[in-house]
């Protein structure tokens, strides 16, 4: 299965390709919403769409501030989702996970890609934690 792998910081991340509609650079400054969770970073227009954009590294509660450089812009279902990542690395094929014990909802597993190690989230996973991270006002737990 084809995933489009980025980094956050100096980890290495994918994400399945099919729900990924476009990479784009992040802008300057994303307009703020208020009353928002932590990482919710805001919003941007694109192509005259609203589209939120999340910090995945706050998202996923990793220990630093991972600077955004990056926007991984998700097709779900009927809206977008921009996910604000460090770099994108380019497309790759994962055909095996290895899965963990205790792995975060939106963690799928990990795989080699190469000689480093990738996190592969699955999309859904993702979505239900940015829910969950509107209604509980922070990163996921």
């Amino acid at each position: 299965m084809r995933h489009v792998v980025f980094s956050l910081g100096r980890d290495r991340y994918a994400l399945q390709l099919s729900a990924v509609r476009e990479i784009l650079v992040a802008p300057a400054h994303f307009t703020r919403v208020p009353r928002t969770s932590a990482p919710v970073k805001g919003v941007m227009t694109l192509r005259g769409r609203v589209v939120p954009v999340v910090e995945l590294g706050k998202l996923l509660a990793l220990p630093a501030d991972v600077p955004g450089e990056k926007i991984v812009l998700l097709e779900l279902s009927r809206r977008d989702l921009g996910l604000l990542v460090s770099g994108v690395d380019g497309i790759e094929t994962i055909e095996r996970l290895g899965t963990g014990v205790d792995v975060l909802p939106p963690v799928k597993g990990v795989a080699r890609v190469g000689a480093v190690t990738v996190t592969v989230l699955d999309v859904d996973g993702v979505d239900e934690a940015v829910s969950q991270s509107f209604a509980t006002g922070g990163a996921i737990r």
